[in-house]
């Protein structure tokens, strides 16, 4: 049998053994997790170092460039067609003969509608009668003064008897005559009951309807011309002191595919009240689908201008102030622009940057198909994108 104080010595040791155990499992867990984060980080710091670069297409490029710019205003606005007219009702009545819809062909000349003329032919007659009676009346005033005349001869009547005949023959010549303008107004007020267009083109709007009552120039139909346009253009009076009447302009039309070529046809003498601005007028040549109502922009090319030159279509505006992004020591970095004198170039919109210090001629512009790159992001340019960038592709930013 075991002794009672060796017993108790035994679970001494156990005890400082299970404790001893503890201690180091604790300090091995320790040892394990520093040496996790510490691989952790070192790969972190790898993978940063290894960080792919941003390669650059030679689609993706371009480069500042002191290029031959057409300076040019931009223009905007609604065709509007040459010629157009308003059918209006010129007697009050009631429509008659009204077939033509929106859409269909009128030519100058022809009857598109009625008023009702009743009431104009009754005046007409009236009117013919009334001349014949003055007519009538000039007749018996002349064979009185024709009567007095002998009498007068014979000694039977007085000078004054026969100067009173021939003034009742004047009256009556004069009655005679205001009737007969009478039955002119009569037979005109007859003949505006007809309605006639008064140009070849097609209806537009047909606002009233058969055996509708209309007053006095009431709006019966609105006919267009469809073959010539004109864009009316509000100009800042800095941008309309270059322009002058034959400048070309070249203009997209809503709805067709290819532009069009607009020259100036004349500029308002005067600046308008409100707006302060200055109205041209393009004459714009009619093409297949054109309508009235089109909207229609473009550019005026008013000069020649050679400066350093960025597409406006590489501009960015997602900052307060636009920029544009470069390559700079292998990195991009986003250089401000001012959006001031602008030219274009085989049609393209161009930014003149002639002031910009940190883009001078030679540097690398990222298009607007690059996308948005964070500033400092490391790149490389493909090994065509330093030949590839040639003056003809620097001018194409975005297609």
């Amino acid at each position: 049998m075991n002794h009672p104080s060796t017993r108790s010595s035994w679970i001494k040791w156990l005890l400082l053994a299970a404790l001893v155990l503890a201690v180091a499992l604790g300090l091995l867990r320790a040892f394990n997790k520093r040496q996790t984060q510490t691989e952790a980080a070192t790969t972190a710091a790898k993978a940063l170092q290894q960080a792919p670069v941003y390669e650059l297409s030679p689609q993706d490029v371009a480069r500042v460039q002191t290029l031959a710019l057409s300076q040019a205003v931009g223009v905007s606005g609604s065709l509007k067609a040459l010629q157009t007219a308003a059918i209006k009702a010129r007697v009050a009545g009631e429509v008659q003969g009204l077939d033509k819809r929106e859409g269909e062909t009128v030519r100058a000349g022809e009857v598109v509608a009625r008023i009702d003329s009743t009431e104009a032919q009754a005046r007409v007659r009236q009117a013919g009668q009334q001349a014949q009676a003055a007519l009538a009346q000039v007749s018996i005033a002349r064979r009185a003064l024709e009567n007095n005349q002998s009498l007068v001869k014979q000694g039977f009547i007085s000078a004054t008897a026969l100067e009173t005949s021939s003034n009742n023959l004047a009256a009556a010549e004069a009655n005679h005559q205001a009737a007969l303008a009478a039955l002119d107004i009569a037979r005109k007020a007859l003949g505006d009951t007809t309605l006639r267009s008064p140009l070849t083109g097609q209806v537009s709007a047909r606002l009233v309807q058969n055996g509708e009552r209309v007053g006095l120039d009431a709006r019966i139909l609105e006919v267009v011309d469809l073959s010539g346009f004109e864009l009316e253009a509000a100009l800042a009076p800095a941008d309309a002191m270059s322009v002058v009447a034959g400048q070309k302009a070249q203009l997209s039309v809503e709805g067709l595919a290819q532009p069009v070529d607009a020259p100036v046809a004349r500029i308002n003498p005067s600046v308008q009240a409100g707006s302060r601005s200055v109205l041209v007028y393009l004459r714009v040549p009619a093409v297949t689908g054109m309508r009235q109502g089109l909207f229609a922009q473009g550019q005026i090319v008013t000069g020649e201008l050679n400066a350093p030159a960025v597409p406006l279509s590489a501009v960015r505006n997602d900052k307060p102030q636009p920029y544009i992004q470069i390559v700079q020591d292998g990195k991009i970095a986003h250089v401000p622009v001012t959006l001031g004198r602008q030219g274009l170039l085989d049609g393209e919109p161009m930014l003149v940057i002639d002031g910009v210090k940190s883009a001078p001629v030679g540097t690398t512009l990222l298009r607007v198909q690059a996308g948005l790159i964070r500033e400092g992001t490391a790149v490389k340019l493909a090994p065509t994108a330093s030949t590839a960038a040639t003056p003809a592709a620097a001018t194409a930013a975005s297609h």
